[in-house]
């Protein structure tokens, strides 16, 4: 069938809407008409340097079209939200941890199928998708079946878009991996989409302190309103003072989404004894690097992906938290229509907005 897809003909863009062909869902796929998607972090990093032509994406919702022979729990008509894909058969996806899936960049970043062909082309020509399990900068998406995940049809499809990603990375790394126990205390570095989840579900999990760091005045005046309680302006001010006057004997939990070397050394600084430190943001910095005594003291650092999240479980949880009023992220958002993609990137690399999602 032929859809509409922004293409990345060129590292770096700018993505151009485009006519290509899209290939039938195969017996373990699902065709989905995409609703909304979210532009994350990743799909702009990635824009730097995937093979191109290339469909980026991988924050959608939409409504299932097609199923393939053998694809069972999604149906024809079903709203539907898209996360990452996994291959279901490594120990890691056995065990209820497919981010972690021993082929993940294999089924994720390689721009194809695990069988090595692509469900996109133009004018008879490859194009690299399958981005994250969806290329959902389109209108239409072939997806993995275990990347897709049925939502109550009463949930807004342009609220729930980002929460394969962004927001479910953010709320994971609190409620799958760090589990703070209430009345402890936490410190959330980088306040933007991610950041701000990781905040909305500290207060959700019970947290009584909990801080946020960002150089973004106005990002921290939003995340004191989505449950901060403590808001360090870094870009004016030296936070680990500060910091240690909110938390004299250090935090018992810290979260970096900037993946900066000197800002993920604070974040663990920051922490008590027997404090942990979650890496949640992939940055400008390849190596990190740590004074042998701020990890002497029972301190450990703990990478996480996806917000080690069983998406098929996790996704509608905090459906139903949002639902309740409980994780409140339209106040993050800002819609574009999908024909000013271009504008909608721009917003977000300026940090003029706090999580952008295209409409169809």
């Amino acid at each position: 069938m032929r859809i509409t897809a922004a293409v990345l003909d060129q590292a770096k863009g700018p993505f151009t809407l485009q006519e290509i062909d899209l290939a039938d869902p195969g017996p373990d796929e699902v065709l989905v008409r995409v609703d909304s998607v979210g532009i994350c972090g990743t799909d702009l990093e990635f824009a730097t340097f995937f093979d191109t032509p290339a469909v980026l994406g991988h924050e959608g919702s939409g409504v299932v079209e097609q199923v393939g022979d053998r694809v069972t729990g999604v149906a024809v008509g079903d709203h539907v939200t898209m996360s990452f894909a996994s291959c279901g058969s490594c120990p890691t996806c056995l065990g209820g941890h497919p981010a972690y899936c021993h082929r993940f960049d294999a089924v994720n970043f390689s721009g194809r199928r695990p069988d090595g062909t692509s469900a996109l082309s133009r004018d008879g020509e490859t194009v690299n998708g399958h981005f994250l399990g969806q290329s959902s900068f389109a209108s239409h998406v072939v997806a993995p079946a275990r990347a897709v995940v049925p939502i109550d049809k009463q949930a807004d499809l342009r609220v729930v878009a980002p929460f394969g990603c962004g927001f479910g990375t953010g709320a994971g790394a609190v409620l799958n991996v760090l589990r703070p126990p209430v009345g402890s205390s936490l410190v959330v570095f980088g306040a933007g989409a991610v950041g701000v989840a990781a905040i909305m579900a500290a207060r959700v999990g019970g947290c009584a302190t909990i801080a946020a760091v960002d150089v973004n005045a106005d990002k921290l005046d939003t995340a004191r309103l989505l449950g901060a309680t403590h808001g360090v302006h870094s870009a004016t001010e030296d936070p680990r003072d500060l910091l240690r006057a909110i938390a004299p004997y250090g935090f018992d939990f810290a979260i970096d989404t900037t993946g900066r070397e000197d800002v993920l050394r604070t974040a663990v600084e920051s922490l008590g004894p027997l404090g942990r430190a979650a890496v949640v943001g992939v940055g400008p910095s390849e190596q990190m690097s740590f004074d042998w005594r701020s990890i002497l003291n029972g301190r450990t650092v703990t990478g996480i992906i996806g917000g080690d999240s069983l998406p098929q479980v996790f996704l509608p949880r905090l459906i139903d938290l949002h639902a309740a009023g409980r994780f409140p992220v339209d106040r993050l958002l800002t819609h574009f229509p999908f024909e000013q993609i271009n504008e909608a990137v721009a917003a977000v690399r300026a940090g003029a907005v706090g999580k952008a999602v295209l409409t169809f």
